[in-house]
């Protein structure tokens, strides 16, 4: 028995299934198997970032399948498209890491076109790494449909000598064995077992800090983000977000009813108790940007500044994200920052229901060894930390999870490299010395261009032993897998005049996470001087192409590094054409 025809008279895809005037469109949709029924009910977008580039992704297909089901199973039709994807783990170290943040943008944009060119409904996005998550839940905001996000899942880690491993222990065996501390054959057993799964990379790092954004925020089904991607009790979840996105149509609850200042507070906030990656200090901005809300780097610090830390994840911590979804996941963390009063309850979810209507349903409790209790922290303040000051006047950002507070406050003379390769050629050869600072410019969003993560620098300092011995700044930005004093994001970037264009080899620098500042030692005078003698922003070869146009649209990292107006300066919304 057919079930009564959809009223589609408010939804977009009657643009290209409704009237005789859309007959050669229709003719299009009978040549790929679809029937009267299918044609005349709700388009769901099925979007994925599915490719072969890197583990990551590669299972991003079949988990696609599932949410088709799903949405099958509850009267809509899914249609399945692609989008790109760029992956910081293949490209970190080298011209290629250029096109990640730009990828962000690169995916928004083309999830965009196609959920306008071909008028769909709704959508269910699926994304596996770094910059693919938030650019998906960019896309979601920007066309404000009823939309629901899918984490493909994360990696399993490698098991070595009896420990857990990641790819993080790899880039640091890099800094190890360039020390002469590992043999050529240890470090080839290492790559070979650190990534033994289909998923993204298993720590705390960007993709699994944003996946824990994504049901924070209430974009996700709850526990949606946990299950590692090679675990086939994945597509239940599939086909539940599948099923969840045909009831938001119905009640007619769009993106932007989820994602509000209120939400994005709760993202910061397990952002800051997990200890998650500094990148969140660039996507959340992002993301609200797309709604036209007012949400700075500094307005994300500001709530890390007061979240206890109390999630033991990598790599500050001992587990990784398989761990904790045993220990029950992103619910039972949401459920310990309710304890402390730190939860907006109201928000609506991608259930239907309100966050604190789900917190109620969780029933297991911290477990105390991966999650801690909230009253119990593992520190008082978030792993992660803003600054701002001289040297920074619009902000940077530092993790510190995991770092003793005698650790996060360094003083020394600048050491100054134009880019990160002679960075990295400097801390290969061991020209730095124990105690300075390292300055990394001229690597920001427009700058770079593309705002590269430094994580091969990083980590090769790790390896050689100097990871407290050190600090690092730079306008460009850090992989979630890095650690020790490393500063990011600082404000404005070279390429825009900012300070960090005008340190000097030598100049004193203070970095004090514990007060939250930035400081050269420079009178306001020196710097207004070196101002009037500095050249102008250093040149790239990137004349043309993407990564031109991305220097010439990309705005600060302090908002987000966006490319277009975003929600303030929009005059339509999509689902309502």
């Amino acid at each position: 028995m057919l079930k009564a025809p959809t009223d589609k008279s408010k939804l977009p895809s009657r643009h290209v299934t409704e009237g005789p005037s859309r007959a050669p469109h229709r003719s299009y949709l009978y040549a790929m198997g679809l029937g009267d029924e299918d044609i005349h009910q709700p388009f769901v977008g099925v979007a994925t970032c599915w490719n072969e580039a890197a583990p990551c992704n590669i299972a991003l297909n079949r988990q696609a399948q599932a949410v088709k089901l799903g949405v099958k199973q509850a009267n809509g039709t899914p249609r399945e498209f692609t989008t790109i994807t760029v992956t910081d783990g293949i490209a970190m170290g080298h011209e290629g890491m250029r096109s990640s943040l730009a990828s962000r943008d690169a995916i928004a944009d083309t999830v965009e076109l196609t959920m306008r060119g071909h008028c769909y409904d709704a959508i269910v996005g699926l994304a596996g790494c770094d910059k693919s998550l938030p650019g998906m839940m960019m896309a979601m905001v920007r066309l404000n449909t009823p939309s629901v996000f899918i984490y493909g899942g994360s990696i399993l880690p490698g098991r070595l000598n009896g420990k857990d491993v990641t790819v993080q222990d790899v880039f640091e065996a890099v800094g190890q064995h360039q020390a002469g501390n590992m043999s050529d054959a240890e470090l080839e057993i290492l790559e070979r077992v650190a990534c033994p799964s289909a998923g993204a990379c298993g720590g705390q790092f960007t993709a699994n800090t944003m996946a824990c954004v994504s049901e924070a925020i209430g974009l996700a089904l709850p526990n949606s983000s946990g299950a590692p991607a090679p675990y086939e009790s994945r597509d239940q979840y599939c086909i539940a977000s599948g099923e969840a996105v045909m009831r938001l149509i119905e009640r007619d609850i769009r993106a932007r009813d989820i994602v509000t200042r209120k939400s994005l507070e709760n993202a910061a906030r397990v952002v800051a108790c997990t200890g998650g990656s500094t990148n969140a200090g660039l996507h959340l901005p992002a993301i609200a940007h797309e709604a036209g809300i007012e949400f700075t780097l500094q307005d994300v610090c500001d709530i890390f500044r007061d979240t206890p830390y109390f999630v033991d994840l990598k790599p500050g911590g001992a587990y990784v994200a398989k761990d904790l979804y045993e220990a029950g996941g992103v619910p039972v963390v949401m459920k310990e920052l309710r304890k402390a009063g730190l939860i907006h309850e109201d928000c609506m979810t991608a259930t239907g229901h309100s966050m604190g209507e789900e917190l109620d349903r969780v029933t297991l409790e911290a477990d105390g060894k991966v999650i801690h209790p909230v009253s119990t922290p593992i520190t008082a303040t978030g792993g992660v930390v803003g600054l701002i000051g001289n040297l920074a006047p619009e902000g940077a950002i530092v993790k510190v999870a995991g770092m003793e507070s005698r650790h996060q406050v360094f003083t020394g003379p600048a050491r100054v490299f134009e880019c990160e390769e002679d960075a990295f050629e400097a801390v290969k050869a061991r020209k730095y010395e124990e105690g300075e600072v390292i300055v990394i410019r001229n690597e920001g969003p427009a700058g770079g261009p593309g705002m590269r993560e430094m994580l091969a620098t990083t980590a090769a300092l790790s390896g050689q032993g100097m990871g407290k011995k050190v600090a690092l700044i730079t306008d460009g930005r850090f992989s979630g897998a890095t650690r020790g004093f490393c500063v990011g994001h600082v404000g404005p970037e070279a390429a825009h005049g900012g300070p960090i264009a005008l340190v000097r080899d030598g100049d004193v620098i203070t970095l004090n996470a514990v007060e939250g500042t930035i400081s050269v030692d420079l009178s306001d005078a020196e710097l207004e001087a070196r101002r009037e003698d500095w050249s102008g922003p250093r040149k790239t070869m990137y004349s043309s192409g993407a990564l031109w146009k991305y220097a010439q649209l990309v705005g600060s990292a302090q908002k987000g590094a966006c490319t277009h107006p975003g929600g303030q300066g929009e005059s339509h919304v999509y689902m309502d054409l």
